[in-house]
């Protein structure tokens, strides 16, 4: 089972100064820290992770698979009027083949950026063809800037502000509904984490932190953790926390072990915060947060779960129409030939579509908005905003403004995907403290 972040509305003491720099450099805090020296998040206790895979089949650990997902739903939706996002992903697919065989009738979305390619086709085409209600949302440019306040509120600025694009719709949304249907983490829990075995403990430390640091994270904490004139190594910090972490699971196969610690301190202090946005308006259903989900798994042979195997496998089984719709991730191929995607039979396409975008770009001057943060810090009004937050006192009495200064020019004038990260996080730091010093004062 994943615990539900629990909210923390406390705040008083020191700033825990080494937290601060890791939730600069990773996204998210890292454990029971706080941005408190003196406060520490109630983490649930979980000793369900483990590794005994059975001996099954892969027909019979597919079969297994569908049982155990679709009662999970049926239970946890039981009456309810389901609000279900559409992706061109797996794991909303997933839930969609379940509720069209347990029966449901959900209200279906999707969303896509302004300037952006069709995101919502792959919704609308699963919606289709289960009959069911269906909008489509356009999220517009620096549309961020109307939310933030509340956002900062939600999330307490555990998370940047950028990711969560469903604060754009999700006083809309929850009114054709009593409940969210969500796929968080299935994506976690069936995929394998790319891994020989045979990795020595250190060398697994390393590979672990390089997958939780954001583009910009590691500068940004080592300059952050030098302002704040700390002591010691801030990548040695790292490293000694994410070890003693990762020595508390008792697991040897490296790749299971590696999903446990995703689940365990990822999952809790990253993905789940932003839950809250959904859980404010509307009560939330995650199946893949089960317990008897997170048992499928462990007693899952690793070999079954690499590539999203069991998950594309029961779509072909269950819900074969659902199956034939483009998978993002190799659009035009769907689940039947994605195989394709990299081979010569699929190199007419790409090179046709990779002529589109460029053609666009280099002379319609048409760039195509693909990353959360383009549509919320690129352009004049947009810029506007951010330096008003940037730079305003609540940041700079903590963080050298000249430090401000260098990674938001390092932005607009050097490699801005590299730097938006670091950008995102001071802008949730100067709420933060806003919100710090607001409440202490």
């Amino acid at each position: 089972m994943i615990p539900i972040q629990v909210r923390q509305e406390e705040v008083g003491g020191d700033l825990n100064f080494e937290a601060i720099c890791i939730w600069a450099a990773f996204g998210f805090m890292l454990d029971k820290d706080t941005f408190y020296k003196n406060i520490f998040w109630n983490k649930p206790t979980n000793n369900a992770w483990h590794y005994t895979p059975g001996n099954f089949s892969f027909d019979e650990t597919v079969d297994k698979y569908a049982s155990i997902f679709e009662e999970v739903i049926k239970e946890q939706i039981s009456d309810k009027k389901v609000i279900l996002p559409l992706s061109g992903g797996l794991d909303s697919r997933t839930l969609a083949a379940a509720l069209s065989r347990i029966g449901g009738k959900p209200f279906t979305f999707s969303y896509k950026f302004q300037d952006s390619f069709n995101e919502t086709k792959y919704g609308f085409e699963l919606a289709k063809i289960a009959g069911w209600e269906f909008k489509e949302y356009t999220l517009s440019h620096g549309y961020l800037w109307n939310v933030i306040d509340e956002l900062a509120e939600i999330n307490q600025c555990y998370a940047e502000f950028t990711h969560p694009r469903q604060m754009a719709v999700v006083k809309d949304v929850a009114t054709h509904g009593d409940m969210f249907l969500l796929g968080h983490w299935g994506d976690v829990l069936f995929d394998d984490m790319g891994l020989e075995e045979g990795i020595g403990e250190d060398e697994l430390v390393k590979i672990v932190v390089k997958k939780m640091l954001k583009k910009g994270g590691l500068e940004l904490g080592k300059d952050l953790w030098q302002a704040f004139d700390l002591k010691g190594n801030f990548e040695d910090h790292i490293n000694e926390r994410v070890s003693q972490l990762l020595g508390n699971i008792k697991i040897d196969n490296v790749n299971s072990k590696v999903r446990a610690f995703k689940s365990m301190y990822w999952a809790t202090r990253w993905t789940n915060v932003n839950l809250q946005i959904f859980s404010k308006y509307a009560s939330i259903a995650l199946p893949y947060y089960d317990e008897r989900m997170c048992n499928f798994v462990c007693e899952t042979n690793e070999e079954y779960l690499k590539g999203r195997k069991i998950q594309i496998e029961y779509l072909k089984r269950y819900q074969p129409a659902m199956a034939k719709v483009a998978w993002q991730n190799t659009d035009p191929l769907n689940l039947f030939n994605y195989q394709k995607y990299s081979s010569w039979y699929n190199i007419p396409g790409r090179v046709l579509r990779k002529g589109e975008r460029l053609l666009n770009e280099k002379v319609f001057k048409k760039k195509l908005i693909t990353r959360n943060w383009e549509l919320q810090f690129l352009g004049e009004e947009n810029d506007k905003k951010l330096t008003e937050y940037l730079f305003k006192d609540s940041l700079t009495s903590v963080v050298p403004e000249n430090l401000v200064e260098k990674y938001y020019s390092a932005f607009k004038t050097e490699n801005q995907v590299y730097n938006s990260h670091p950008v995102s996080m001071l802008l949730t730091l100067s709420f933060f403290l806003k919100r710090h010093n607001k409440l202490l004062f």
